[in-house]
């Protein structure tokens, strides 16, 4: 169980990250890139992975992998792409809502046994997530965390009827992100080089962005990339290690997650940054407990 505490402290220090980092000025499209060099060096310097075999991966490996290496840096994209055509609110509610995907597939994909008390857990935890996402308006635009490659003048609410196919990329992205996690875990190839090779994937196609965008450097977004990188580095690290945790049970993970980020992100968001929170919110907060002690094996 303390693989998915740590991951998801470790994913609410990084929205909690992005949030004081765009009050700052932080061009965080460039720290997402130093991000991922740092997860390359934490990876090299923490795991040591073996370097001689690292190349010498399974086709399905090799799929995976470059799978996550687009799909990382660019749901960032798509995802400030949503926010300026579809709004900040709704655009954090397809993000969250990607959570029916990965549960799908642990049933679908993945084969996981379908009991009583675990349809009535992942029926709560829908039900905890509609709680939690319905808020003031204000205060849901304060609580997204997916402003991460958005400037200010970027925030401008857009059409929803424009906005759709961002909004349904976001929800697609996310969604897809989760399932090749759990996949690349129970996939048997190395662990440590697999994560050193998305880690290394994703730097290179985000480097190549930023080059071609011909972004002026920042160096103190630069530099904001280191503490971006370690934060998300544990994030990822403890998200795979509680898939291979709990092999047999991936609705667990899925829905912990997604859940447990945005109930402890509620409550920060109260404590840290005075957002406010509706007698629904809390009770979504309850429901979410609820939702994984049933989810969890016993």
């Amino acid at each position: 169980m303390h693989t998915l505490i740590f991951s998801i402290s470790f994913s609410v220090a990084v929205s909690i990250f992005l949030k004081l980092a765009r009050r700052g000025g932080i061009r965080v499209d460039q720290a997402i890139a130093v991000n991922y060099a740092t997860a390359v060096a934490l990876c090299l310097w923490l795991l040591r992975p073996p370097l001689d075999t690292l190349f010498q991966q399974p086709p399905a490996v090799w799929l995976i992998l470059g799978l996550l290496g687009v799909l990382l840096p660019s749901v960032f994209l798509i995802m400030a792409a949503a926010v300026r055509r579809a709004g900040i609110v709704r655009s954090d509610t397809a993000q969250r809502l990607s959570l029916i995907l990965p549960i799908l597939a642990a049933f679908l994909v993945f084969h996981e046994a379908v009991s009583g008390r675990k349809a009535f857990g992942v029926a709560l935890a829908l039900c905890a997530l509609a709680c939690l996402l319905t808020r003031p308006r204000a205060a849901a635009a304060e609580a997204s965390q997916a402003v991460d490659t958005v400037t200010p003048e970027d925030e401008t609410r857009g059409s929803a009827a424009r906005g759709w196919p961002t909004l349904l990329g976001v929800w697609a992205g996310y969604g897809c992100i989760d399932i090749l996690f759990k996949q690349m875990a129970r996939s048997g190839a190395g662990f440590t080089g697999s994560l050193l090779l998305s880690f290394a994937l994703a730097g290179l196609l985000t480097g190549l962005w930023l080059l071609f965008r011909r972004a002026r450097w920042h160096a103190r977004s630069l530099a904001s990339g280191l503490l971006l990188g370690v934060l998300n580095f544990g994030n990822i690290y403890f998200y795979i290690r509680a898939h291979q945790t709990f092999p047999d049970n991936p609705t667990l993970v899925f829905a912990a997650m997604n859940i447990g980020v945005i109930s402890i992100g509620t409550l920060a968001g109260a404590g840290l940054f005075r957002e406010r929170l509706s007698a629904l919110n809390m009770l979504g907060i309850g429901l979410a407990l609820g939702a994984i002690v049933l989810l969890f094996p016993r």
